[in-house]
């Protein structure tokens, strides 16, 4: 039930409003995206990169970690909505060759592998973090990391397994994964929690806590009321009818949280 759950947190996750600091047409302007080729031993890995042009220097590299969907256009809004923000950002390529899951069951049959092998993932993520550190526009000193579901999961795992990162955000994200150790936890932490999601329960949540403050670890917990899993999802309602699953966008919590990344980067990156 538990593998269930943690499947089920990964399974939908698309879309989010846009919260941009200036008008959507200088951002069109300047905002400079691109597609990238990069590998895992034998594994190629179709990357997508954006950042500002109107911004000159180096600057903080985020990188985003695809639902379990893989590699969509949503990842790669995101990207672009960082970019924005002044970062360069990277969406991540977690399946290799760009794969993207038609349906729940391809989905599952891609994700379980990394559930399974944590430091498979690892060695994923880490071949996007060498590939956005080559960036001329890239401060090496402040890298983080976002994920949405399955990414989500997948980075509060990474940080547990001491992956050298400023911090992670996790957006309804599964919190159950390999133990917290004291002393490789080097990350700062900020989930963002849905309080109705019916694939996290509260056990989960108090066993989280519980973990992380065993090792004093650093991190933040922002829980938003009244949202559900794939909370960020403007799609998410007409979705989870036609899944039968207990899912809807939630605008207040979608923007919430935004905001709350922005701060907590704020912070990181001082």
């Amino acid at each position: 039930m538990k593998l269930l759950s943690i499947l089920l947190v990964g399974f939908l996750g698309v879309a989010c409003s846009v919260d941009q600091n200036k008008s959507p047409q200088s951002m069109n302007n300047s905002i400079k995206t691109e597609a990238i080729t990069y590998t895992d031993g034998q594994t190629s890995m179709k990357g997508y990169v954006a950042y500002d042009s109107a911004i000159s220097g180096k600057r903080p590299v985020v990188l985003v970690v695809h639902e379990w969907w893989g590699e969509t256009e949503y990842v790669k809004r995101r990207a672009r909505e960082l970019a924005a923000l002044g970062y360069l950002a990277i969406a991540v390529d977690m399946y290799g060759d760009g794969k993207v899951a038609e349906n729940p069951t391809d989905a599952k049959a891609m994700a379980m592998p990394f559930y399974s092998d944590p430091q498979m993932a690892k060695k994923r993520f880490d071949a996007a973090l060498t590939a956005i550190k080559k960036y001329p526009q890239a401060d090496n000193s402040k890298v983080a990391a976002i994920g949405y579901c399955f990414g989500g999961g997948i980075l509060l795992n990474l940080a547990k397994l001491g992956e050298d990162l400023n911090g992670v955000v996790s957006f309804h994200g599964s919190l159950a994964g390999v133990p917290a150790t004291k002393g490789l936890l080097k990350a700062k932490v900020l989930v963002c929690h849905g309080e109705a999601d019916k694939f996290v329960s509260p056990e989960d949540v108090a066993a989280f806590k519980k973990q992380m403050d065993s090792i004093n670890a650093d991190y933040a917990f922002k829980s938003y009321a009244n949202a559900t899993h794939a909370f960020t999802n403007p799609d998410a309602t007409a979705i989870g009818k036609k899944f039968s699953m207990p899912i809807e966008y939630n605008e207040a919590a979608d923007k919430a949280s935004w905001k709350d990344m922005q701060d907590f980067f704020a912070k990181i990156f001082k």
